[in-house]
């Protein structure tokens, strides 16, 4: 099992980022660390445990739709 990085506040969260970064590396991105042939859901948890994913922060993306979904609506 890996660390908990300073930057993520939570297991959940960790779970959570991991899992979208192996969607990612499933879907084709390339790995940020040695992926040896190991399954992507062991690399996305290295890759964030060693602080080398951005954190997702889903608030965020979803006060940009709405702002997005606002401006469209006023034009």
């Amino acid at each position: 099992m890996f660390r908990l990085p300073e930057n993520l506040e939570s297991k959940y969260r960790f779970v959570t980022l991991a899992s979208k970064r192996a969607e990612q590396l499933q879907q084709g991105a390339l790995a940020r660390v040695d992926a040896d042939g190991r399954k992507s859901t062991v690399v996305a948890q290295e890759e964030v445990a060693a602080n080398l994913v951005e954190v997702w922060n889903p608030d965020a993306d979803g006060a940009s739709l709405e702002a997005a979904a606002e401006e469209q609506e006023v034009e």
